[in-house]
């Protein structure tokens, strides 16, 4: 439970971060008046396909985490053509994307041309994180979705193959500490463990006491 509330908080940060950092302000509740079905909207898709797959949980929150890491949290991710960071090697296994395209039509139907990509992947990643027994938050929105995607750029991400002191780095890069870093590797095991495994939900599996161990020294 402290780790789901870790990736919760972890989800709140890079969100704000990434916001203050391309001055959106952000806030929460900023579609009351012009889409208040925004909400509800995607837990629905979400909820829908978790229900047939439930792999789609820890994959929406895997492309959050690796759209914030690039551009801020943009969905730039999502953009789709030849060098994009879509087709970059980080983000070849992602998945997840026809729940967003999903989301995206309904919303369309209910309030055109209100709700932002990004908007509804970082609801969709919350979502990912309450349908798994994790737990909720109050999620900011008014994110604007980029439009640059650039293969490249995905070169300085965190790579399973990084030592814990470049990942640290890589982390701290991005004004994120150490709590953040273990968060997020313990969520990205479970992401990739899933999808193989077929495991239903982020609780399947145990924090990985050794990683914590050689960041901390000591129980979380």
């Amino acid at each position: 439970m402290a780790v789901l509330t870790s990736i919760c908080l972890f989800l709140l940060l890079i969100a704000m971060a990434a916001a203050l950092a391309q001055g959106q302000g952000t806030r929460v509740g900023f579609y009351f008046y012009s889409c208040p079905q925004v909400e509800s909207i995607v837990k629905e898709t979400v909820t829908a396909h978790f229900n047939s797959n439930p792999t789609v949980a820890p994959g929406l929150l895997r492309m959050h985490f690796h759209d914030c890491f690039v551009r801020g949290c943009d969905a730039s991710i999502l953009i789709a053509g030849s060098a994009t960071e879509r087709t970059a090697g980080p983000n070849s296994l992602l998945r997840g994307y026809e729940v967003i395209d999903d989301a995206k039509t309904r919303l369309e139907a209910a309030c055109a041309g209100v709700v932002s990509c990004a908007d509804i992947l970082s609801l969709a990643a919350h979502d990912s994180v309450l349908l798994t027994k994790g737990v909720g938050c109050k999620v900011p929105t008014r994110r604007r979705d980029g439009r640059v995607s650039v293969a490249s750029e995905t070169a300085n991400f965190p790579a399973f193959f990084d030592s814990i002191e470049v990942q640290k780095q890589k982390f701290a890069d991005k004004g994120l500490n150490e709590q953040d870093l273990v968060a997020l590797v313990d969520a990205s095991t479970r992401s990739y463990v899933q999808r193989f495994l077929g495991m239903r939900g982020l609780q399947a599996l145990s924090f990985n006491v050794e990683f914590r161990s050689s960041m901390y020294g000591k129980s979380l």
